[in-house]
């Protein structure tokens, strides 16, 4: 098939006849990649947080951030994956990673999935874009700079408005509309309060609540060394930086609110695909292919690397699908801004 006779649509299923046989979500593979980081997180962090040496504690730490980066990415998976794909899989991973580190998966469900609509990719109404690329300069460190706040941020979500919220049902709303979602437009406000009141969300917010209440209780009293949480807060805070800077090379970020053709949609995502290693360690969890995932939202991030394969013997070099890829996070971050700059 000629580029010029390609659209979107085709694409989209060119891509789901090459991979539809790699659909199935594996469960010995989410469950072993979940208990080993799970482990490496929880065990870096005791070293990060009890080492009387600088060294342990700075190489610790760094293990820590990277675990934890991988774990925490598990929430996009979440929202992808029915409950029947990988049973019990959902719960495993808000107690182990959602809930004590105060990012159920309440902040992703409902809201992630209406990036992918079609009729609200790049708009007004899609939680995850922001037009980076139209935005001065300054726009870029003020969006990564954010994600230091992130700690603060979750504490004072789970630990003051989400007992609150239960107290006084105006602010309850807002809670529910205005901060219970992981999302870049800043001007998105979620609407399924249904949603708000199942047994999943609630059990999830109070188990948060309560978590944040004992982590604050037991420092306050000395059990928890004061130096132990500011050594965690520093991990999830540089964590969520790292991830910000992934976010800020998933997109072009080109649009500028109007519906988006299926192609454009596209050709606005990124693919950072080998021999780039390091997208391992910065962007986990099939996230290095996330103009891939656009294409088959439904393909499990272990089969990501198999299907972006069997495109690229499949296509021409020219292709569409080629053009969206970066070489590492350096380089693409100075695309971007690059493209920035170009527009002052």
């Amino acid at each position: 098939m000629s580029v010029a006779t390609d659209t979107g649509a085709s694409l989209a299923r060119q891509a789901n006849e090459l991979a539809r046989d790699l659909a199935v979500a594996s469960p010995r593979v989410y469950w072993l990649d979940l208990s080993v980081t799970a482990a490496v997180t929880w065990l870096s962090l005791a070293v990060a947080t009890t080492s009387q040496s600088t060294g342990w504690m700075l190489t610790a730490g760094v293990v820590c951030i990277l675990a934890l980066y991988r774990g925490i990415s598990f929430i996009h998976e979440l929202t992808h994956l029915r409950r029947d794909d990988v049973p019990g899989f959902h719960f495993a991973w808000n107690v182990l990673i959602g809930v004590p580190w105060l990012t159920p998966s309440l902040l992703y469900e409902g809201v992630h999935i209406l990036h992918h609509a079609k009729d609200r990719y790049g708009t007004a109404r899609d939680p995850e874009y922001h037009p980076l690329a139209r935005r001065p300069p300054h726009e870029l460190a003020a969006f990564v700079g954010i994600a230091f706040l992130a700690p603060i941020g979750v504490f004072l979500r789970f630990a003051v408005l989400a007992p609150l919220s239960f107290l006084i049902p105006p602010l309850r709303r807002f809670v529910i509309a205005r901060t219970s979602g992981m999302v870049i437009n800043t001007g998105f406000s979620r609407d399924d309060f249904d949603r708000a009141r199942s047994a999943p969300w609630l059990a999830q917010e109070i188990g948060a609540w309560l978590w944040s209440w004992t982590v604050l209780g037991l420092t306050a009293v000395g059990v928890i060394p004061l130096r132990a949480l500011i050594i965690a807060m520093v991990i999830f805070s540089l964590m969520t930086v790292l991830n910000q800077l992934r976010t800020a090379v998933a997109h072009y970020w080109e649009n500028d609110g109007e519906q988006m053709a299926v192609l454009d949609q596209f050709l606005d995502t990124v693919n950072v695909p080998p021999p780039a290693m390091l997208p391992f360690l910065w962007a986990p969890v099939g996230l290095r292919y996330h103009a891939l995932h656009h294409l088959m939202p439904r393909l499990p991030y272990h089969n990501l690397g198999t299907a972006h394969r069997r495109l690229v013997e499949a296509l021409p070099a020219d292709h569409h699908y080629r053009q969206v890829e970066q070489r590492e996070l350096i380089p693409a971050l100075s695309h971007l801004l690059g493209r920035m700059q170009g527009r002052r």
